[in-house]
């Protein structure tokens, strides 16, 4: 038997201990025999293309960059790496606001470069998997600027509403519906006397996915990219492509419920229960529908093309995206149990919780996948302290399934500062709050990757970079780490470096929380 055993003394050390049993010879891993899927047991280490490394001096990441540092994703032991929008955009939400899906933004390189990339992966059997970002487009795509002139074609691809008079006389939003990014959800605009809807800022109007001619382009953005030759599609924001069909309503789009919550204000999105604004049943039959395309594709040559969702939604809703009866759904939707059940005063118990959770609720013959980090959440090192950078890497890599990293967890960087003037989020700029801004903004987890302690960690030859390089690169860097015995790289290269065994490909799994403080769990396999 081959048992492998962590403890995490969770606010005081961390000691991991792995146990091989004395029986065990390498001979004998040749009887476990499981053929198993490229992507079922793979480590996936995510990228965000403006600060993973600039190869051109204008402080900006770009393709060319993150195809020079292919060579470090091999040597991390990573499979595929998933990079965050990289087609064109106006960049008003850095990516997560398109206007053209067919092309690059030329910030970040040509469709050239991009195929490089593609043929630099391939020669080291690193999958590429893009982020697709279907609910909403830049409200400076050209459907768009159509549809807002009615254009017959592109009128009804977006979601439309007249909007009212208030007490004082005033025109005023269809209803109370809020934006992610606080405030209205509605804009208002001239061309064609209505509003347009956007759960985030009113740069990103959504598409109307109750109009079929939206659902085919969708799909067919998917085929392009696809035959282009990346592995797979991260698709964004799937429980918000629906809202409640006005029709049931009488032809109005209703108000939301306040949540009761205190101290949110009728801008905050808390401020509301979003009932009719996500989570809609129709949501599901989507998700199967763009897997089909998924599997026409790789049908032709024999390679999977997977599928991930991303939502921000409960646990019964989450795994949901897996499929169910007669609707295959994602291939891996993200789990985000261990970004959002955990904090600063977690312990033990509530990591055996969160772990359990997930396994449980997922289907039993589906592949479970782990995350502590993206590049909307606090870092690691940050939420928690450094000291734990290598137990959730621990976690992350060991547990079953598929590990996902975030670029910068496997060095254990920290959120860096990125003062007020220098802040370019638009949720945090949406507060209009220059002392509390930082509680929302997502710059500090973006800030430009650490190569080494050379002139802005390595990053750029630019005088400056998009955001500013974190405080103590000097120390905390690639090039540090790799020459150092004992570093967060090197504990975290070993860690991929022992997935490879049957016990974490194949093994099963058990675990307990011995008290508030330690965590354990073991990965076996009998044979």
């Amino acid at each position: 038997m081959i048992t492998l055993l962590i403890l995490v003394m969770w606010q005081i050390l961390v000691l991991s201990t792995i146990v091989l049993s004395a029986q065990s010879t390498e001979g004998r891993y040749e009887n476990v025999n499981v053929k198993q899927d490229w992507w079922e047991t793979a480590v996936m280490y995510q990228i965000y293309p403006r600060s993973f490394m600039d190869s051109d001096g204008d402080g900006v990441g770009d393709l060319n960059g993150i195809t020079s540092r292919l060579e470090y994703l091999k040597e991390l032991g990573v499979d595929a790496t998933l990079l965050s929008p990289i087609f064109k955009s106006p960049m008003h939400d850095f990516g997560y606001d398109v206007s053209d899906y067919y092309s690059i933004q030329p910030e970040y390189g040509t469709m050239e470069d991009f195929e490089q990339l593609l043929r630099k992966a391939g020669e080291l059997n690193i999958k590429v998997i893009l982020d697709f970002v279907p609910n909403h487009s830049s409200n400076e795509s050209d459907w768009f600027i159509k549809s807002s002139n009615r254009d017959e074609y592109y009128s009804d691809w977006y979601i439309w509403e007249n909007g009212h008079l208030n007490d004082r006389g005033q025109r005023s939003p269809p209803n109370n519906w809020i934006s992610l990014f606080r405030k209205s959800a509605w804009t208002y605009m001239p061309s064609r006397d209505q509003y347009y809807f956007h759960q985030f800022g009113s740069s990103q109007p959504d598409f109307n996915f109750r109009n079929p001619v939206v659902v085919e382009e969708m799909k067919n953005i998917i085929k392009f990219w696809l035959e282009k030759g990346v592995a797979g599609m991260r698709v964004n924001s799937v429980n918000l492509f629906f809202e409640v069909d006005k029709d049931v309503y009488g032809g109005r789009y209703p108000n939301e419920p306040m949540t009761g919550k205190p101290n949110l204000g009728p801008d905050d999105y808390g401020f509301l229960e979003h009932v009719y604004t996500k989570d809609q049943e129709e949501t599901y039959d989507m998700v199967s529908q763009f897997r089909d395309v998924f599997d026409a594709i790789a049908i032709r040559d024999n390679l999977t093309r997977i599928m991930m969702t991303e939502a921000s939604t409960n646990i019964k809703n989450a795994v949901r995206y897996y499929g169910e009866g007669i609707h295959t759904g994602a291939h891996i939707p993200f789990n985000l149990a261990l970004i959002a059940d955990l904090d600063k005063d977690s312990d033990a118990r509530d990591i055996k919780y969160a772990v359990d959770r997930w396994l449980t609720y997922k289907p039993l013959k589906k592949q479970a996948n782990w995350v502590t980090g993206n590049h909307d959440k606090s870092r690691v090192a940050s939420r928690f302290r450094p000291e734990l950078v290598d137990a959730f890497n621990m976690l992350v890599l060991l547990l079953p399934g598929i590990a996902i990293t975030y670029m910068g967890e496997e060095i254990g960087m920290v959120n860096g500062f990125v003062p007020w003037s220098e802040t370019k989020d638009p949720q945090a700029c949406n507060t209009d709050d220059p002392v509390n801004f930082i509680e929302v903004s997502r710059d500090p987890v973006r800030t430009p990757f650490q190569w080494s302690n050379g002139k802005n960690a390595g990053f750029s030859a630019a005088d400056t970079t998009w955001l500013p390089v974190a405080e103590g690169f000097e120390q905390l860097n690639v090039a540090a780490q790799r020459s150092a015995v004992r570093s967060h790289y090197q504990v975290y290269r070993t860690l991929t470096n022992l997935r490879i065994r049957p016990a974490f490909r194949l093994g099963r799994f058990e675990s307990l929380a011995l008290n508030s403080d330690v965590y354990a769990f073991k990965r076996y396999v009998i044979l």
